[in-house]
């Protein structure tokens, strides 16, 4: 069983140590890794001007985060006045914990469902890893919006609509997962 709940600080420690089981998972299979910033997106727990998500398992604890922004948090450079005059969230640093049940998708499907309960138009997120993006367009059914070219980055924004997940309920309670 899994729920999505807000972070505390005592979820610190599990965040750090999932982001660096994620990047071992990762440099194992020469895609990068995020070790470097584990402590850093862990001091985020709990922290009321960044608001971090946790996914829930309840025999396994912490098995997802991300940090979930407002419209506000748009980047200029990323997305047009017109797009950030239209209520979305954003999802920023999204880690699961390796695992053979994609439970980054059923973060993202929570968020697309909370974001349609709360009449938001958009669900809205980015990432610098171009294959990462593929997989979200891919097999969680995103749409590429642009691939900005930064000084550091290259970075690919992408969105779907706000919806209502019926099965979401199913999949909290692990199956169809």
């Amino acid at each position: 069983m899994y729920r999505m709940r807000e972070a505390t600080a005592g979820d610190a420690g599990p965040i750090a140590g999932m982001v660096r089981e994620r990047s071992a998972w990762l440099s194992a299979r020469g895609l990068g890794e995020c070790e470097a910033a584990a402590d850093e997106f862990a001091s985020q727990a709990g922290n009321p001007a960044v608001p971090v998500w946790v996914l829930e398992h309840e025999r396994d604890g912490v098995v997802g985060c991300t940090t979930v922004l407002g419209t506000e948090a748009l980047p200029a450079w990323g997305f047009t006045e017109e797009e950030r005059a239209e209520s979305s969230l954003f999802l920023a640093t999204t880690f699961t914990r390796p695992n053979p049940h994609r439970l980054g998708r059923l973060v993202a499907w929570w968020m697309l469902d909370r974001a349609a309960a709360e009449g938001r138009v958009w669900v809205r997120r980015g990432t610098a890893q171009e294959r990462l993006s593929r997989y979200y367009q891919e097999a969680q059914g995103w749409t590429l919006a642009r691939v900005v070219d930064l000084e550091e980055a290259k970075v690919f924004l992408l969105q779907r609509r706000a919806e209502r997940v019926p099965q979401l309920a199913d999949l909290l309670a692990g199956r169809g997962l």
